[in-house]
């Protein structure tokens, strides 16, 4: 699936994998070694993320249920044990780091997605 930021015009990710389920969620990115420029994981129905068994940094945007971002969280590291959602959280999405700052992702601005992933 594609997710563009509709509020700055920008592509987000143009190959976004969806986690959905009780084990993709689990595991998310562990055990990937990078993210690709594109590449992007949304995270479904979580209240929080980890970094921990992570090998890179990542951006992160928690949206709520209408992909409208409530926070950006850049360049988060490896290894940190829990990164809480604020209150209104529906999804994450996980990205390249450096990957907001480039398309100007800020809280506030509308995501929207087109087209398939794997669940």
């Amino acid at each position: 699936m594609r997710i563009t930021n509709r509020t700055r015009g920008a592509v987000v990710a143009s190959r976004c994998d969806v986690a959905s389920t009780f084990l993709t969620r689990g595991i998310g990115l562990i055990g990937r070694s990078k993210l690709a420029e594109g590449e992007g994981l949304l995270i479904t129905k979580t209240g929080s993320i980890t970094m921990l068994f992570m090998r890179f940094a990542i951006d992160a945007l928690f949206v709520d249920r209408s992909m409208r971002v409530l926070r950006v969280a850049g360049n988060l590291r490896p290894w940190v044990p829990v990164v809480a959602a604020p209150r209104g959280t529906d999804s994450v999405l996980e990205l390249p780091a450096g990957t907001a700052a480039r398309t100007g992702t800020q809280a506030g601005d509308e995501l929207i997605s087109s087209g398939s992933a794997a669940k």
